[in-house]
């Protein structure tokens, strides 16, 4: 295999289009998901189309040690990861304390401790090699306040902050580490973290402008990739300006609608 991309929560949105991306350069890839039979399909498809090399892994990384595992998979079938995409994650509506608890665990297992871990697996082997890239799919709610939604909003400013740090850890190591962080995409994600047909996802962007925006700006080795235009005028201009407490009030009217 060559200039192979380890892709987590490959089987639809985001990570599937970035699949379908990196295959399109002749990349190789590695394809994790928890629906084996939708890892399949995509490998037909990517395959017949691009001619690469597709292997597929089912795996649900929010299973304590499930992160480890794959790590121990990949090197003892001698798979080389050059790219790291860390694409899996969810999230739940709802005020926090009303929420079962064990559904915030398992989020946070998810979004935070597999992603954790899989950087450290995989990022060691890239700076022992000086060369690599990892793109961590964050959100523009890493830079807000989450009420109604809580627990994701701060999964996701931990990937934020992480990937900021982490970047200037790398500095002249040959290892990029990229944050995308989208709005709403047209996912699967709204209703799974049932929010159905609520108004915040109306006009979502594509699932494929954003795997595209994102996967460029790892190529670039950008550190921070906020996909549209409002909402890196939003956190950029005008969040530092507004109270905490008005933008909560605002977020949670958006949660709620």
């Amino acid at each position: 295999m060559k200039n192979t991309a380890l892709i987590t929560g490959a089987s639809s949105g985001i990570g599937k289009e970035l699949a379908r991306i990196h295959a399109s350069k002749g990349r190789d890839l590695i394809l994790v998901a928890r629906r084996i039979e939708l890892l399949h399909g995509l490998k037909e498809e990517l395959t017949q189309k691009y001619r690469v090399q597709v292997e597929v892994i089912a795996k649900d990384l929010s299973v304590v040690g499930a992160s480890q595992a794959l790590y121990d998979e990949v090197i003892q079938n001698g798979w080389q990861v050059d790219y790291l995409f860390n694409n899996a994650g969810f999230g739940g509506k709802g005020a926090f304390l009303e929420r079962e608890l064990e559904q915030d665990t398992e989020m946070v297992r998810l979004n935070v401790m597999a992603l954790l871990k899989l950087t450290h697996l995989f990022g060691k082997d890239m700076k022992q090699r000086a060369k690599g890239k990892i793109l961590q799919t964050a959100s523009t709610a890493g830079f807000l306040p989450g009420p109604y939604q809580n627990t994701y909003f701060a999964t996701k400013a931990f990937v934020v902050s992480h990937t900021q740090g982490l970047a200037h850890e790398l500095k002249g190591s040959g290892v990029t580490v990229t944050a995308l962080c989208p709005g709403p995409v047209q996912t699967e994600f709204a209703q799974v973290a049932g929010f159905g047909s609520s108004k915040m996802f109306e006009g979502a962007a594509s699932a494929y402008k954003t795997a595209l925006i994102g996967y460029n700006a790892m190529e670039k080795g950008k550190v921070i990739c906020i996909t549209e235009l409002q909402f890196s005028f939003l956190i950029k201009c005008l969040r530092p300006f507004l109270p905490t407490s008005l933008t909560a009030g605002i977020i949670a009217k958006m949660q709620q609608s």
